[in-house]
């Protein structure tokens, strides 16, 4: 894989997540859509967890990478997180969707950042705030 560059990304670290990714996108199943994902997130404790894309005959059912790899970190008893990178095969970078975004300001700060990469190297960074502005996160409940 090409060295990603951009000044605020550690490139050996976002490396390490982007061949996670792609790792765990080889094991997404998504006979429906045949849209596989695959994430992966370092912890605050540099731990990195994977999840993909599972899809369900009830489509609604489906469960995205980015919640899989959430809930993967939430097993591994690590709610704090860092970074995430999103992996597709897709010509076009594919942010997470809504509910993802959700879950993602739950678990990971609002300056966080997330990455879409694709298999031409082509890749984006946002930060938490970026994804979902003024999201309600758990201070809206922990503050009242």
């Amino acid at each position: 894989m090409n060295t990603l560059k951009n000044e605020n990304i550690d490139a050996d670290t976002w490396n390490v997540l982007v061949e996670s990714a792609q790792n765990a996108c080889q094991k997404s199943y998504a006979p429906y859509s045949k849209f596989h994902v695959g994430a992966a997130a370092l912890t605050e404790k540099g731990v990195v967890v994977q999840g993909c894309n599972v899809e369900n005959a009830s489509y609604g059912l489906t469960v995205c990478a980015e919640r899989n790899c959430i809930a993967q970190a939430v097993i591994a008893s690590e709610t704090k997180l860092a970074r995430m990178a999103i992996y597709t095969k897709e010509e076009q970078l594919t942010p997470p969707c809504g509910a993802c975004r959700q879950v993602i300001a739950e678990f990971f700060s609002q300056d966080a950042q997330i990455m879409a990469v694709n298999h031409l190297n082509k890749f984006k960074v946002w930060t938490v705030a970026q994804l979902l502005p003024d999201a309600f996160t758990p201070q809206n409940l922990l503050d009242r």
